[in-house]
């Protein structure tokens, strides 16, 4: 029997997830200890702003000013997908996002496929912020050659990837420096900057020497990857006070800050920074901060700050990449390896595997003609595919269940779904040939790590995923 005043399949799903999560009802995670909606709101602003938007006005400035355009659609399509997300933590209380969306509505393989995805994303984003880092180092030491930005890129992925592997635990302290050392040089220029523009710095509306049509999309695959992290309060839903809301409120709240904070530093440097020197700038930050105020002091200053920055998202981003492979193995999804823990905690094949895959990727990136926008189309179609199965989900779920609830809500609800979905069509379109290419190779190349996966747990076709399945052991176990 479902619950008074709701149907049974609703009833149902809530039960479900909670026999599948008791932790969600544990004293660890009792109403006392669970975050607040500004406590959510700043987890999610945290984990969008990285190291990329302190490299991506040069790359829109070849663009060109119809940018300004593209990044406030963006962030409405941005903030569509935000309320899906909110829609379906509170509907699906679950750790792992849009991995456990997909599966939930699609099936294990589909969120193997996800959660793949995800890890592509994860290391292949690390690549990205390591050759943002990679121009504000060299704001100081000049090493502006292949072979010199390639070592300092390599040193930036394998200083946190030894951290990770210390299993220091209390690198909290360093994590909130750096976070807040990341908004100093974004609030800054955002806010003091506007009073300094010169309208003669913008440059042509479309400075790509493409159609239009063209240099739309190519802005719109590059800006896509400075909201990567907007899932990130859905992951730890089990721990959010009242879901049902502040999943959602929290998702929106963080992605309108950001949308504004990017726009607003956006057209600061534009109008700070001519538009030749701007192309050419592997620190638009600090050169925006020297054309104000003359000089090269606060620009050094700016630089610090984005380089310490730099080092903290790298941090954290390699914890990410080792800790989503290890929840998926530890479900059966990867190869068992990735969920061993080194005497210290940490997941150290993980931590290897993708610092390898990092570096690999960042040499492949600057073998590429511009290895920043190499990267960060690469981490759009990427990312775009965990955005689309999860919008799909939503769909999916409205299309055959939400028939029972309000007729109003409904039509709302599939509006934005909709929305969502057109959305991470549109990014995968935008991505460009290239990177969509690449995407699907690297894509494809994991469903033979998945027949490989299922086939050491002597299993074919699809687990049980109940509260009563017992996942098969490995035929080698004791």
């Amino acid at each position: 029997m479902g619950e008074p005043g709701k149907p049974a399949w609703e009833a149902g799903e809530a039960t479900r997830a909670g026999a599948e999560h008791p932790a969600a009802d544990s004293g660890g995670t009792a109403e006392g200890g669970k975050l607040g909606l500004p406590q959510a709101t700043a987890l999610v602003v945290g984990n969008i702003v990285g190291t990329g938007i302190f490299l991506l006005p040069a790359s829109l400035a070849a663009i060109g000013t119809l940018s300004f355009v593209v990044m406030a659609v963006t962030t409405v399509g941005a903030m569509a997908l935000a309320i899906v997300f909110g829609r379906l933590g509170a509907r699906i209380p679950a750790s792992g996002g849009p991995y456990a969306y997909a599966r939930d509505a699609f099936g294990e393989f589909a969120g193997f496929l996800v959660s793949w995805s995800f890890w592509l994303t994860a290391w292949g984003g690390n690549a990205g912020i390591a050759v943002a880092w990679v121009g504000y180092v060299n704001y100081f030491l000049n090493w502006d050659n292949t072979v010199g930005s390639i070592v300092i890129g390599l040193v930036g992925i394998w200083i946190p990837a030894l951290i990770n592997l210390s299993g220091v635990k209390n690198i909290g302290a360093f994590q909130l420096v750096t976070t807040v050392l990341k908004f100093v040089p974004l609030i800054f220029v955002a806010v003091v900057g506007l009073f300094f523009i010169s309208t003669a710095n913008f440059g042509p509306f479309n400075a790509s020497g493409d159609s239009a049509w063209s240099a739309v999309w190519l802005a719109a695959g590059l800006i896509l990857f400075i909201y990567s992290g907007m899932e990130s309060v859905t992951i730890v839903a089990e721990r959010i006070k009242d879901p049902a809301r502040n999943v959602g409120r929290a998702s929106v709240m963080g992605v309108a800050a950001c949308g504004v904070l990017y726009l607003l530093a956006t057209v600061a440097i534009f109008g700070n920074v001519p538009h030749g020197q701007l192309q050419d700038s592997t620190a638009p930050f600090a050169d925006a901060i020297n054309n104000m105020f003359g000089g090269t002091i606060w620009g050094g200053v700016m630089a610090a700050c984005a380089i310490v920055s730099g080092i903290g998202a790298l941090n954290g981003w390699t914890m990410l990449v080792a800790e989503m492979p290890m929840a998926a193995a530890r479900d059966g999804m990867f190869p068992a390896a990735f969920a061993r823990l080194s005497r210290r905690g940490a997941p150290y094949v993980g931590i290897l595997v993708g610092a390898a895959l990092t570096s690999a990727m960042l040499l492949f990136a600057y073998a590429s003609e511009n290895a920043f926008n190499t990267i960060l189309l690469f981490a759009s179609f990427t990312t775009a595919i965990p955005y689309f199965f999860s919008a799909a989900a939503q769909l999916f779920w409205l299309a055959t269940g939400g028939r029972q609830v309000n007729r109003a809500r409904m039509v709302k609800d599939v509006a934005l779904a909709v929305v969502a979905l057109l959305f991470a069509f549109a990014i995968v379109y935008g991505s460009g040939e290239q990177a969509v290419m690449l995407g699907v190779l690297t894509l494809l190349i994991g469903v033979p790590v998945y027949i490989w996966t299922k086939s050491r747990r002597g299993e074919y076709g699809p687990r049980e995923t109940g509260p009563a399945a017992v996942p098969a052991a490995p035929p080698d176990s004791a």
